[in-house]
Formats: C-alpha cells, sequence, structure tokens
C-alpha cells in the first residue's frame, strides 16, 4: 500500500455520494454533470471573443504581417507536434516498461494510459493553436486602434485575448478531467489520470 501509485488510486461511485446544495440535494454525478456545463460554456465564451476580435477591423498592411507571423508560429508548432509524437513514443514505451512489466498491471489498464497521455497532448496542441492564432488577430487590430488613437481599444483587445486563452485552457483540461470521473470506471480513473497529466505536461 506504501508504494501505490496514483494507478491504485480508489475513486468512489460519485452517483452515490449526496451533497446539499443551498438547500438541494445534488449527488456527485450531478455536480460533475454541471462542471461539463460549466466548461462548456467556457469554450463558448472562448471561441465567442475569438470571432469577436477577429471581426475587428484592421489595415490590409497589418493583416498581412499579423498573417505572416502566424503562419511561422504554426510552422514551428507543427515542427514541435512531430517532437512531441518521437517524444511521445519513447515516454509511451517507458510507460508500458514500468506499469506492464515492472508493476505487472493488466494490459487494458496500460493501454488506457497511453491513451489518454495522447489525448493530454492533444489538449494542449489545440489549446496552443488556439492562443497561436487569435494573438495573431489581436496583435493587428490592437496596432490599427493605436493608430487611430483608440487607448481604451489598446487596452481591451489584448486583455480580451488573453482572458479567452486563459478560459479555454482552463475549460479543456477540467473538461477532460471531468470526463474521467463521470464516465470512466473507477478502477481505471487513475490510470486515465496518469496518462492525462503525462500527456498534458509533455505537450505544454
Amino acid at each position: 500500500v506504501a508504494r501505490a501509485s496514483e494507478a491504485e488510486l480508489p475513486i468512489p461511485d460519485l452517483s452515490n455520494v449526496s451533497f446539499d446544495i443551498y438547500g438541494m440535494a445534488m449527488t456527485g454525478h450531478d455536480i460533475l454533470m454541471w462542471g461539463i456545463a460549466v466548461s462548456i460554456l467556457g469554450m463558448v465564451f472562448g471561441f465567442a471573443e475569438f470571432f469577436k476580435i477577429k471581426g475587428l477591423p484592421a489595415h490590409k498592411s497589418l493583416l498581412e504581417i499579423s498573417d505572416l507571423i502566424y503562419q511561422t508560429c504554426k510552422t514551428y508548432l507543427m515542427q514541435q507536434v512531430k517532437f512531441l509524437v518521437v517524444l511521445e513514443l519513447l515516454i509511451g514505451a517507458a510507460i508500458f516498461y514500468y506499469f506492464y512489466v515492472l508493476t505487472h498491471m493488466d494490459l487494458p489498464r496500460v493501454m488506457v494510459i497511453l491513451l489518454w497521455s495522447v489525448l493530454g497532448i492533444l489538449g494542449s496542441v489545440m489549446v496552443a493553436w488556439f492562443g497561436i492564432r487569435i494573438n495573431t488577430y489581436a496583435n493587428s487590430r490592437t496596432a490599427f486602434a493605436s493608430l487611430q488613437a483608440k487607448p481604451y481599444a489598446v487596452m481591451d483587445i489584448p486583455l480580451r485575448s488573453g482572458m479567452s486563452i486563459g478560459v479555454v485552457l482552463i475549460c479543456v483540461e477540467l473538461l477532460m478531467m471531468i470526463f474521467i470521473l463521470a464516465f470512466i470506471q473507477p478502477e481505471h480513473a487513475g490510470a486515465c489520470f496518469i496518462g492525462f497529466a503525462i500527456g498534458e505536461s509533455l505537450g505544454a
């Protein structure tokens, strides 16, 4: 027991646990469903800001520069993804050897860890692309607002851009973690969290 890892973390049946929230009795599963709804709303907010910022006016030359920066950043991101594929193969082999060979974990649970490590990487890559794209939109719109002597817009546009990235990042991670708690069998949840943490960290 003293050497147990997070893979053996016992997750209770949250549908049998009840909480009193402002006079309403809700099960742990109900709270997780609300968490999913809030996470989705947060992502909707982030993407709504994305399209609002994209729709702001900017001079053609500024748009060309911001698109050039975006294409450069996208190329860099794709290079990082290629590197992550190789790194995931190495880390995946280490995960497989440690859990399957050394700790004699069942093969299905080991595969669950590997699957969620890939999902964690994909989540990080998606948020990275979102951040690159909205920031390059925001840069040209902010520069154009500064040329028009609009001090509030110069402050507001980058603030909204950064806020949307932060909200989308948190909501993507929360959504994946809540999904594990709500829909994955309790005996596999700990393994999923390990895989997700490894993949998210590698992606970051």
